[in-house]
């Protein structure tokens, strides 16, 4: 055992819109007090405080008042991580989904920390999974034990009817009802190998809030075995096993059906005016803090 520590890797975000709350943060705030950004003049009588006056601002004033600058203040905001534990997301051919998953909680709990912004974690797979729920809150160790939780997650048995799939969004709706409503920045991470149309109603219900949705996928689900070989595969989901002999033809079908699907998801989030973020195999904190930068306005 070495002495060396751990350091989780870190992503910068920003948020597009402003917040209310009174603890002091690193995002753009509703309410007026201590800030860097000016938001107004008032009054001296009105805010007694002669370390703000502005003299400039106070000889060209009309009314001949004294005048002092107000300014925008810089406020915390909550984080939560709606992270979809069901079967499908621990398949992988090197690392499970599941697992880089962790990878990012852990790096949105060391973000989130030194942001100054409490985090909390929300999981589902057929149910809401209420063993690991975690409420948002300040602490430098929050992020590592959400992400231990979610190593240490088994996956569920297999469903055996056709409406495992809906199951899971019904789920998802029961997870995010206490978010509903309520503003903050929200991840919403899953592979989303369910039915996109129930999708908009969860959007919807999260409105309120920035949602940045996560898409976890594995190299081996996107990129097609190789052509003249048996494959066995099999749903996670609904435990349905079919094997086929892999034709060129339906390598190039496999190929187009993940376009197809990553458009599909474009698409939809699109219409939310949202843009999800694509992990495959690795998670990359450049590439997400990239994300925000370009993508997240």
């Amino acid at each position: 055992m070495t002495g060396a520590t751990h350091q989780p890797q870190e992503f910068h975000y920003r948020l597009p819109a402003t917040f209310g709350g009174q603890r002091p943060g690193a995002h753009r705030g509703s309410s007026l007090g201590a800030g860097q950004i000016f938001a107004a003049h008032r009054r001296l009588l009105d805010h007694p405080d002669p370390r703000r006056l502005d003299l400039r601002a106070s000889v060209r004033d009309v009314r001949r008042e004294w005048l002092v600058r107000i300014q925008q203040q810089r406020v915390s905001t909550p984080v939560h991580a709606v992270v979809d534990v069901s079967a499908s997301m621990h398949f992988g051919a090197r690392r499970s989904k599941l697992d880089v998953v962790a990878d990012f909680i852990e790096a949105l709990g060391h973000s989130a920390f030194r942001t100054g912004d409490p985090l909390g974690l929300l999981a589902f797979d057929h149910g809401l999974r209420e063993d690991l729920y975690a409420p948002a809150r300040h602490s430098r160790g929050a992020g590592i034990a959400m992400a231990e939780a979610l190593r240490r997650c088994e996956a569920e048995s297999a469903y055996q009817h056709d409406r495992a799939h809906e199951q899971t969004v019904e789920a998802l709706r029961q997870t995010i009802a206490s978010l509903s409503g309520r503003r903050g920045l929200v991840f919403l991470v899953s592979d989303f190998h369910w039915p996109l149309q129930p999708l908009h109603g969860v959007l919807e219900q999260l409105a309120p809030a920035c949602v940045v949705p996560i898409v976890a996928w594995d190299p081996a689900e996107i990129e097609p075995p190789s052509a003249h070989a048996l494959v066995a595969l099999s749903d996670a989901e609904t435990g349905v096993r079919r094997t086929l002999w892999m034709r060129e033809p339906l390598r190039r079908q496999w190929a187009d059906a993940v376009v197809e699907r990553r458009a599909a998801l474009h698409a939809l989030f699109s219409r939310h005016g949202l843009a999800p973020f694509h992990f495959e195999g690795r998670f990359d904190a450049e590439a997400l803090t990239r994300h925000f930068m370009e993508a997240v306005v």
